[in-house]
């Protein structure tokens, strides 16, 4: 225990050092050693691999650590949970290192997030498990009488699997009085046993020896081989062969084809005959070199038989005998180097990758650690490893054998959105052998690009009376993201509009950006207006954009012409006076007229409708100035009624009418006749219509004589009234519009006076400001004089009679039910 201990204790300082010295090369890598006795039962303990790597337990089951070994077996196993190292196999050391002392194996513990390697040694020490053997259990021997005293002869040595102490110490030979043993060491630490001759042989006393050759250990417990040497003593032969030289060297390339000869043993006998006639054979050869070599027994020519592979042996130590047939026999030693050809591809092993990479990844990020093996040496093993150059990536070295891809730059997704890495692997051989793997590495998507407007401000014209749900137009942004990064939607910023929310005049959907209208619009309310349209993606953190989308409202000819002027009453009659004496041109009066709409729906044209006399008067096509078109005579009847239509230019076109009533007269008086005596029969014709539905109700029922008597009272009263405030000497109050000016200054309104038109976009708000009148152009005759007016008599009288329709269809009912 005490000697495990110290051994432990020296394998931890080599460790610690190996560790020390591996800091300079890679400061994510490590190692540890470990010593162990072979032939330990499994599940032994090998060592707390987490203390001696100064790494948690957590970590290890966090990153996932497993053994990685390039052998297919798989001697110590890993207890991620515990930190320890276990046999998880029978380990025998020869069958791993053969007589190579000391005997090790190595394996490598990869972590994973971030990937780590270590590399761990474990040196397997032997214990005497096998007893020394011989190649045969039996050896024959003739040897002549005659031979001298020190006469050596060969002897097989035996074979100990063991090293160390526990391989061959010591030969003896028993009994021990014809002959002692001599034994010579040999380069690489093989022994070369020879038999001396102590004192003669004599065949007549004695024809046969059986000694006993032993060869014993030096293991605790001793262990021992033996093999049984038969000596027949033959009549005297007295020249033994004889080499031609001791040692032999030959270099022989590896896959040197069968039948190939690569040197001949040459041995003499001084002898004739039978016993000078040699034969040569290779009296203890190992299995391997069994397969690999044969030797020609009368020539001893040595021939290639097997595949020769510098892998599995680098050199061949071989012992020729030459005997003759009279029990002489010389051994000559034949060594066979080995010369290595490059006839081993370089191996890759990919022992850790990660097929996705975020495309934010720092340069020097690890992608991927693989393992290279080429099983040539020297020149022929040394590899050199690449990676293609249109890859953002780079190779790095740790262990030796081991390698790191790296990113080498920053990721783009969306400039590219995969690798395809080929890793190449040349030797230095002549010619250089190489392979090369593919590996994909994906580029994962991370949220680092807003949603992008295909235009920054979008201008879209809407026409006005719009239906509400009315779809304006799309915007549309893109991310160039991936996945849930790529997913827009859409929303609308607050924002007030007039002092309303812009939401009550439009709304955007948030799957799609179809901005649809809310509300109908006006232009005579509002133009134009705009709003902001955020792009949201569903990334996290997300990201978003702005757009300026401005609506333009499209005037529609939805508004018919207001005229201003003549203001139409319906309690007076207003006429235009013109003189009999009135030039060709002269300006009777204007029609004023606005459209509350816009562009070509407001552009105004006037055209004469009706007219009493339309050789008369014409108006202006764009300004609305009715004149004379020829020179007026006394033929003229002095009332004229012209109906002017206003007529906008839109489509379809709206139009206004207004009468205009013009009086063609020198005077005051002459107007006022003309119009009286249309108010006296418009009395006449009232009275009658009158008399005849008062007869009527009267002959229906006798009970609607007071109520008609005291309606006829009324209506007298009126008359009467009337009647008096005609024949009153009062003055005749012209009506003048409001700043009216006859621009031109022609015809007979030579005094000027102006009209000021106030109004807003909207038609229902406008209105007309009027001045105080500086000169006078129309004639009146005041609604205040009763009867006189044709109008205001006649919407009277209408409204009488259908009180007595009223009264009479009630009565009709009423004398129904009673019969």
């Amino acid at each position: 225990m005490d000697c495990m201990w110290i051994s432990a204790m020296r394998g931890r300082w080599r460790t610690l050092f190996v560790i020390l010295c591996l800091c300079e090369l890679s400061s994510v890598t490590g190692q540890a050693r470990y010593s162990i006795p072979e032939e330990k039962a499994e599940g032994s303990f090998v060592g707390n691999i987490a203390r001696d790597l100064g790494l948690d337990v957590a970590r290890l089951v966090a990153g996932k650590a497993r053994i990685i070994t390039k052998e297919d077996r798989q001697y110590v196993d890993l207890k991620r949970d515990k930190g320890t190292l276990v046999i998880k196999e029978r380990i025998d050391r020869e069958e791993l290192c053969g007589k190579t002392t000391p005997c090790s194996f190595s394996f490598d513990i990869i972590l994973e997030n971030p990937i780590q390697l270590y590399r761990v040694t474990v040196e397997v020490t032997d214990i005497n498990d096998n007893s020394p053997s011989f190649p045969q259990h039996e050896v024959a021997m003739n040897i002549v009488e005659s031979v001298a005293a020190g006469t050596k002869f060969s002897l097989l040595s035996a074979n100990d699997p063991d090293v160390g102490i526990n391989d061959i110490q010591k030969y003896s030979l028993k009994p021990s009085d014809n002959f002692k043993l001599e034994i010579q060491s040999q380069p690489g630490g093989a022994k070369f046993i020879e038999m001396v001759l102590q004192k003669p042989l004599d065949r007549e006393k004695e024809e046969t020896h059986t000694l006993m050759l032993i060869a014993s250990d030096g293991g605790e417990p001793h262990r021992s081989g033996t093999v049984r040497i038969q000596i027949t003593v033959l009549d005297a032969n007295d020249n033994a062969p004889v080499c031609s030289q001791p040692v032999y060297k030959v270099d022989v390339r590896e896959n040197t084809p069968e039948g190939k000869l690569i040197t001949t043993v040459r041995a003499t006998d001084a002898d004739a005959g039978l016993y000078g006639d040699v034969t040569y054979f290779i009296p203890q050869i190992g299995e391997a070199a069994n397969q690999m070599f044969s030797i020609n027994v009368k020539t001893g020519e040595i021939k290639v038989s097997g595949k020769i592979d510098f892998e599995k042996s680098k050199n061949y130590n071989l012992n020729v005998q030459a005997s003759d047939h009279g029990g002489y026999s010389d051994t000559c030693k034949v060594i066979i180097n080995i010369i290595d050809e490059n006839d081993n591809v370089p191996i890759i092993k990919l022992m850790s990758f990660s097929h996705s990479m975020p495309e934010d990844s720092p340069p020097g990020t690890t992608v991927a650690v693989f393992n290279v093996n080429d099983e040539d040496s020297d020149g022929n093993g040394v590899v050199k490893c690449s990676i293609n150059s249109d890859v953002p990536f780079k190779i790095e070295s740790s262990l030796t054998g081991y390698y790191t891809i790296v990113t080498d730059n920053f990721l783009d997704r969306e400039s590219v959105p995969e690798y395809n890495v080929t890793i190449t692997v040349s030797d230095q051989g002549s010619p250089p052998l190489s392979t090369s793997k593919n590996i994909n590495v994906k580029i994962s998507d991370v949220n680092d690009n807003p949603p992008k407007f295909h235009q920054s401000e979008y201008s879209k014209t809407v026409p006005e009376n719009n239906s509400p749900g009315f779809s304006v137009f799309t915007v549309s942004a893109s991310d160039a993201d991936w996945g849930q990064n790529a997913r827009v939607s859409y929303f609308l910023e607050e924002k007030e509009i007039n002092g309303v929310a812009v939401s009550s005049f439009v709304s955007v959907n948030s799957e799609n950006g179809v901005i649809h209208a809310v509300r109908s619009f006006d232009y005579e309310q509002i133009k134009s207006f705009d709003f902001n349209v955020t792009a949201r993606d569903a990334g996290s953190p997300p990201l978003s954009s702005v757009a300026t989308v401005c609506i333009l409202i499209q005037d529609q000819n939805d508004n018919a012409p207001q005229v201003l002027y003549p203001v139409q009453t319906g309690g007076s009659v207003l006429a235009e006076m013109v003189p009999r004496s009135a030039d060709v041109g002269y300006l009777v009066t204007k029609v004023v007229a606005v459209d509350v709409d816009s562009g070509q729906n407001a552009w105004l044209s006037y055209k004469v409708h009706k007219a009493t006399d339309r050789a008369l008067f014409e108006v202006g096509l764009h300004n609305g100035e009715i004149r004379t078109v020829r020179q007026v005579t006394d033929k003229d009847a002095v009332k004229q009624r012209l109906t002017v239509l206003v007529e906008d230019n839109g489509q379809p076109s709206r139009s206004a009418t207004v009468i205009v009533n013009v009086a063609v007269a020198d005077s005051f008086p002459e107007v006022l006749s003309e119009f009286t005596d249309f108010s006296m029969h418009d009395k006449e014709y009232n009275d009658k219509l009158t008399f005849y539905l008062v007869l009527a109700l009267a002959v229906v029922s006798f009970l609607f004589i007071t109520c008609l008597l005291l309606i006829i009272s009324v209506k007298v009263y009126r008359w009467r009234q009337s009647r008096i405030l005609y024949h009153s000497n009062l003055p005749v109050i012209p009506y003048y519009p409001p700043r009216y000016s006859d621009t031109l200054g022609t015809g007979t309104l030579p005094h000027v006076y102006n009209y000021e038109v106030c109004r807003t976009t909207d038609s229902r708000k406008s209105d007309v400001k009027n001045m105080q009148a500086m000169s006078q152009s129309l004639v009146s005759v005041d609604g205040a004089d009763a009867d006189t007016s044709h109008v205001t008599k006649l919407s009277e009288n209408c409204s009488l009679t259908s009180t007595l329709v009223s009264l009479i269809f009630y009565l009709c009912l009423f004398l129904l039910c009673i019969s």
